[in-house]
């Protein structure tokens, strides 16, 4: 079925037309019956509605190098969801988006990205699919301003998240100030300072550095495969409550992703050694000069996850399986 969605079909006629291209009918009794559903299912459903012309705006071979890109600012096709997708489609967009992010933080996610949007709302956000959902390798990738999310079924072979992410906010301001008032990510650098307070004096030398890492794009979170040598103070030199300080600001940064993604970027963090992480935190961008860091980083083998408040919030993501790291 290649014509886009149309509201006015029955339950039944809808199920049947789109179970005849390739979508699972008991995977569509359960999203029209209001049972849980998985993103996949959706982008399964949206590239089923796409017209040809829309294809070849936003459909590329999965393979294509630009699946793997991520930056803190950008639109992955020329085309706007509000201008190339129909109403229903536009839906199936936003309820992919809201699939990846967990009940609890989900409203303030899309509160995030329609702020930061602007004029442009969601409907300024652009899409691509890589592969054909449903008959092997697929990757849905969402992009926007301070935001990059993919949905990939396991399709990427060792990545969690399906490759790395973006998240961001500019929360008032561009320029926040030192509470970064409204800010929907700034729950983490709290956190994340609470271990910096835990600290004896020597691990506060270790860990506080000068200045972060530039952000160039997808090579920001280009992974070292090293477990020594990285930037501040290693989990191993940690006491055993430091560590479980450390461990719980990690849950923290996965709560606004869905469970299963955040499951999975959870092992692969364990399969890469929780003690070969390092964090670092640095003392030149402090915004307000009040000694809570906004500028902070999670790093292993397999792991960066780095976390920039200054002026506003962009944090890069991106984790893999130990044999896939590097």
């Amino acid at each position: 079925m290649n014509t886009p969605l149309n509201s006015s079909l029955s339950r039944r006629q809808f199920i049947l037309g789109a179970a005849s291209g390739g979508l699972s009918a008991a995977a569509l009794l359960a999203e029209s019956s209001g049972k849980a559903t998985q993103g996949e299912t959706l982008v399964q459903q949206l590239y089923t509605s796409l017209s040809e012309p829309q294809k070849k705006e936003i459909c590329f071979e999965f393979d294509h190098p630009l699946r793997s890109k991520v930056d803190n600012n950008w639109h992955i096709t020329k085309a706007r969801v509000g201008s190339l997708l129909n109403k229903d489609q536009q839906d199936l967009v936003k309820q992919i988006f809201d699939s990846l992010h967990s009940d609890e933080y989900r409203s303030e996610v899309m509160r995030q990205f329609r702020e930061d949007s602007g004029k442009e709302g969601f409907e300024g956000a652009s899409v691509a699919l890589f592969g054909q959902p449903g008959s092997g390798k697929f990757e849905f990738v969402f992009t926007g301003r301070h935001c990059t999310r993919r949905c990939d079924g396991d399709s990427v072979e060792g990545a969690a998240f399906g490759g790395p992410i973006f998240y961001g906010h500019a929360s008032k301001s561009f320029n926040e100030g030192p509470s970064h008032e409204g800010n929907v990510y700034w729950f983490q650098a709290k956190r994340a300072n609470e271990v910096f307070k835990a600290l004896d004096g020597k691990q506060r030398e270790a860990a506080l550095l000068g200045t972060g890492r530039e952000e160039d794009g997808t090579d920001t979170v280009k992974l070292s495969g090293k477990a020594r040598g990285l930037s501040g103070i290693a989990v191993s030199q940690l006491a055993a409550d430091q560590k479980g300080l450390v461990r719980a600001v990690v849950a923290d940064l996965l709560k606004p992703f869905r469970k299963g993604d955040a499951d999975e970027a959870m092992k692969m963090i364990e399969a890469g050694g929780f003690d070969n992480l390092h964090m670092a935190f640095y003392k030149n961008q402090d915004v307000g000069k009040d000694g809570v860091w906004d500028v902070w980083q999670l790093e292993g083998p397999n792991m960066v996850w780095y976390f920039r408040g200054d002026p506003h919030v962009h944090c890069w993501a991106h984790i893999r399986s130990p044999k896939s790291a590097v």
